[in-house]
């Protein structure tokens, strides 16, 4: 029996040119498994939350909320800052769990990835990003999360992923989220 197509919505919390995020974010598609589609959402219009924004919600936000809807699962690809997730990252989930009766993140499988320059690769980020998975009822995917350390050393000048560790560990983040919406996805 073949097994049923998988959306995962991926963004990158980083809006920086040249950002290793984005590079990441880029290559994931065609590390995707059969039957696996990722489908990157476009943030880069979000402006700050502010809940007066909240109905009707700025164009950006209301497609980004329809992208996360409409996928069987999120991939966020996040980068670190001072320990914790980036600000963009933490903009993106407080428009997506908004309004919270109707949030695009509940009930959501979500898988981690991140690249940095350091040695722990973003493991912070993914801690400091728990709590509000377990506010929103996301359901998340603990294995792989992809911790890409000294990122300068895992692409090409052109942005091509070229570590062929990093690209194992997507391959298997993909292949394991797919299969965990799948799972989650059953009546």
């Amino acid at each position: 029996m073949t097994a049923a197509p998988v959306t995962i919505a991926a963004f990158a919390g980083s809006l920086r040119k040249g950002s290793y995020n984005q590079m990441l974010l880029r290559n994931t598609p065609s590390l995707a498994p059969a039957g696996v589609t990722v489908a990157p959402i476009d943030i880069s219009g979000i402006p700050l939350f502010n809940q007066d924004m909240e109905e009707p919600p700025p164009p950006p936000v209301a497609r980004m909320r329809e992208a996360i809807k409409a996928a069987d699962a999120l991939l966020i690809i996040t980068p670190e800052y001072n320990w914790s997730m980036s600000g963009v990252t933490k903009n993106v989930v407080d428009w997506a769990s908004r309004p919270p009766d109707d949030s695009c993140l509940n009930d959501k499988c979500v898988g981690l990835a991140g690249c940095s320059r350091g040695y722990f690769g973003t493991a912070r980020a993914k801690i400091a990003l728990l709590p509000c998975f377990v506010f929103t009822g996301m359901h998340v995917l603990d294995d792989p999360m992809v911790h890409v350390a000294h990122e300068e050393n895992a692409f090409d000048e052109t942005g091509l992923l070229t570590d062929e560790r990093v690209k194992s560990d997507m391959q298997e983040l993909l292949t394991n989220l797919a299969a965990f919406a799948r799972r989650m996805k059953r009546p």
